[in-house]
């Protein structure tokens, strides 16, 4: 993979507590549309899930939800437009978005976002996808599950060390993510060219 066609956003369903966190959400929609990359998403049409989709559909982008169904009427699946797959569970929805991307970022969410997150990240640990990992750190709500990361690694637990990225800002999130992308496609071709 030498290009980014595709970025799997993990959020929370609820607005959370700072408007900050909303705007990031629409700005990232806007930024996905314009840089004609596909949202992968929980398929939900709530909080910042709501507003991250609309933001991409409003500006002409591509959006592919993937929800269970015990999901579909709580999360209100149905309303936001674009491509929608419904799934038997969880296990599914997460093995269809790796799949689907080409990269995973992580806006402010809750628990199920950390969830998921944190399965990507032990994915990437044991090999199972080679897809960069990206932290929107806004505001700074990442910054304990940063320390904890950089603890866990201080005490060994972490093998290969921290692989993930992190943006403080939305305009960075796509520039870091595109040389990741261009970095390990290097390194694929390098080593099947023998270099």
């Amino acid at each position: 993979m030498t290009e980014l066609k595709s970025v799997c956003v993990f959020c929370g369903s609820s607005p959370g507590a700072d408007p900050a966190y909303v705007e990031a959400a629409r700005a990232f929609g806007r930024t996905l549309a314009r840089e004609n990359i596909r949202l992968v998403y929980g398929g939900g049409h709530i909080g910042m899930m709501g507003e991250l989709s609309q933001a991409v559909l409003d500006n002409g982008g591509k959006v592919l939800g993937i929800i269970p169904e015990f999901l579909v009427a709580r999360e209100r699946a149905v309303e936001g437009g674009g491509e929608l797959k419904i799934v038997r569970d969880m296990h599914e929805r997460k093995s269809l978005m790796v799949m689907e991307a080409d990269a995973f970022v992580a806006l402010p969410g809750g628990v199920g976002t950390l969830e998921e997150l944190v399965e990507q990240m032990t994915w990437l640990q044991l090999d199972r996808h080679a897809k960069p990992i990206l932290l929107a750190n806004i505001k700074g709500y990442w910054k304990p599950l940063i320390a904890l990361m950089q603890h866990m690694f201080d005490q060994k637990f972490l093998y290969d060390g921290v692989r993930y990225l992190a943006a403080d800002r939305v305009e960075d999130i796509v520039p870091r993510l595109r040389a990741e992308v261009r970095t390990q496609g290097e390194a694929v071709k390098a080593v099947a060219h023998g270099m």
